[in-house]
């Protein structure tokens, strides 16, 4: 397995028991590699932390000049639902836990709006319901 060079080191280490969660600075040393892939960081820290995997966000990583290691930053949360309160959702889109919804284009918004000026009352909500 690559990832046995690989060493994960964890500093200033914090419990914020504000956000339920348990924040950190992660230093990954990889010499001779690439940058690692943030979900193997993530399993290698549930194992350290005994925790699950998905419960662990690691986000902001930035290789050092001439590589070999990385620094960036991971939060574990006490439970999914503080996670979920919590957490930006951009990053838990990003980690597959809620779905984003689509977007209707600005285009068909400003047809809506213009179908719907040209009826009155509850006939609005059945123009703005779309066409069968």
């Amino acid at each position: 397995m690559v990832e046995s060079s690989v060493t994960i080191r964890t500093r200033k280490f914090m419990t914020n028991q504000l956000l339920a969660r348990r924040q950190m600075v992660v230093d990954v040393l990889h010499p001779g590699k690439p940058s690692v892939p943030k979900a193997s960081i993530r399993e290698k820290l549930a194992g350290m932390y005994k925790c699950t995997a998905d419960r662990v966000f690691t986000y902001g990583f930035k290789t050092n000049f001439g590589g070999g290691m990385s620094s960036g930053f991971a939060l574990i949360y006490d439970s999914m639902d503080s996670a979920k309160k919590f957490e930006p959702k951009y990053r838990l889109v990003r980690q597959g836990v809620i779905e984003l919804k689509t977007k209707t284009s600005r285009k068909q918004k400003k047809e809506k709006k213009n179908r719907m000026k040209k009826v009155r009352g509850t006939a609005k909500s059945k123009v703005g319901a779309g066409k069968k």
